[in-house]
């Protein structure tokens, strides 16, 4: 995909004040962290990161409350309060910070700023899955009653890597000590510099505003921005969003699958409806063993991992009177085929007719924590294979959405490293 665009028509990314921990002010910055709201599982997770630290930010991106609007205002009166007892402060000028993932297989750096928002038919940022409403909604409400962006978007872009640009500038601020360095239980070493030399700055403004950026993670963070940029008339804050961007042409991302939790289907109902319409075979354990034979059946087509009754069950090589019947036409070829379109248009909406509503699915990224959670409340987990990341760019630069969490790059910025404000501008 072909990321570059006309001078002055691609990304624009303005410094910000950074809101970060204090680090005398909480047990560590390990233990405040948090992944991004959507991959929390809850409640076990939720309630694990609660009690690491009574400063978690999961008080700010999940709080708890019986009604939504009493969490968002608990959310705001957390952030105030944490803001006056000097457990968060701004940084004394603006920024963009260059941040640093690393375990012991994948590195990758990018640049953490406020971005220009940008409607899709600009052509600026590609969204590539759609958008749940009442997500966005809920996402919308936090952020207007906090005025708060509390978790970067994760945004692409491929460069030439070559001669001077943002890559080059983070290569040089890696070699000068962090502003803050910590390793999450998840063994993921982070660290965090401020660029605020106005050259540094001005060479990674001027390189970025040549390139455009798929949204990697974020859809629904990124239709919030929009829609509460659409509700401020006059120029402001709400014009920009905050984004982790990341040259994937030097720093590749891995690309995982999502899997859906069917809570009310038992795995024996589920079956039972494949009948004749997949050919379902019983596998063996563990789980990586099972993992490697969807891996295989994935290669040759659509197929998927049935678990929830202590046991696993590919399913693969769906009838072809099923996929014509259910599939739509009006898309390209590689949008037909994806396990996601299989799934929802065939198996969910016509063969076991399940609402695509959080009462009927969960969308958990980690694969054990699905059979897990299947297990326990007798329900189904339909484990997914990842889709080529050629694949998820084709589709965006044609303007084809895939069906909604369709992917899970990673990996994903840690929360709660750096906040921005839009009372701070």
């Amino acid at each position: 995909m072909n990321t570059s665009g006309p001078a002055g028509q691609g990304l624009r990314l303005i410094p910000f004040r950074g809101l970060r921990y204090v680090p005398e002010r909480v047990g560590s910055l390990a233990a405040v962290t948090s992944p991004p709201y959507d991959v929390v599982v809850r409640p076990d997770g939720l309630h694990h990161l609660e009690s690491a630290d009574p400063y978690n930010i999961v008080r700010l991106i999940l709080p708890q409350a019986e009604t939504a609007a009493a969490r968002h205002e608990q959310a705001a009166q957390t952030l105030n309060r944490w803001l006056a007892e000097g457990v968060l402060a701004p940084d004394s000028e603006p920024a963009l910070y260059v941040y640093e993932q690393r375990d012991a297989e994948i590195l990758q750096r990018g640049v953490v700023g406020a971005l220009a928002l940008s409607a899709p038919a600009d052509g600026i940022v590609l969204p590539h899955e759609d958008v749940m409403a009442h997500v966005v909604e809920d996402r919308a409400d936090l952020m207007r009653t906090t005025a708060a962006h509390f978790e970067p978007l994760l945004l692409t872009y491929r460069s030439d890597c070559d001669g001077p640009g943002a890559t080059a500038v983070i290569e040089r601020t890696t070699d000068r000590p962090p502003l803050l360095a910590t390793t999450t239980e998840d063994g993921y070493h982070h660290r965090l510099w401020a660029v605020t030399d106005p050259a540094e700055r001005a060479e990674i403004e001027t390189d970025l505003a040549r390139h455009q950026a798929l949204i990697a993670d974020g859809h629904h963070r990124w239709a919030t921005y929009l829609r509460l940029q659409q509700e401020h008339t006059t120029p402001g804050p709400w014009d920009f969003g905050l984004v982790l961007l990341v040259d994937t042409a030097r720093y590749p991302l891995r690309v995982r699958a999502i899997h859906r939790l069917l809570h009310r289907l038992p795995v024996a109902d589920a079956l039972a409806a494949l009948d004749g319409l997949f050919r379902i075979r019983d596998l063996d354990g563990p789980l990586p063993r099972a993992l490697d034979a969807l891996a295989e059946a994935a290669a040759e087509g659509n197929a998927f991992l049935l678990a929830g009754d202590g046991g696993f069950h590919l399913v693969d090589r769906p009838d072809p009177g099923l996929l014509s019947r259910t599939i739509p036409t009006d898309r390209p070829a590689a949008w037909q085929t994806l396990d996601a379109t299989v799934l929802h248009a065939a198996l969910l909406d016509h063969v076991w007719q399940i609402p695509d509503t959080p009462e009927h699915i969960a969308y958990i990224h980690d694969t054990a924590a699905a059979v897990e959670q299947a297990e326990r409340h007798h329900a189904t987990a339909v484990l997914m294979h990842p889709v080529r990341e050629e694949v998820v760019r084709d589709l965006a630069r044609q303007g084809v959405t895939m069906p909604r969490k369709s992917t899970s790059f990673g990996p994903k910025p840690a929360t709660g490293l750096v906040l921005r404000s839009l009372d701070l501008g």
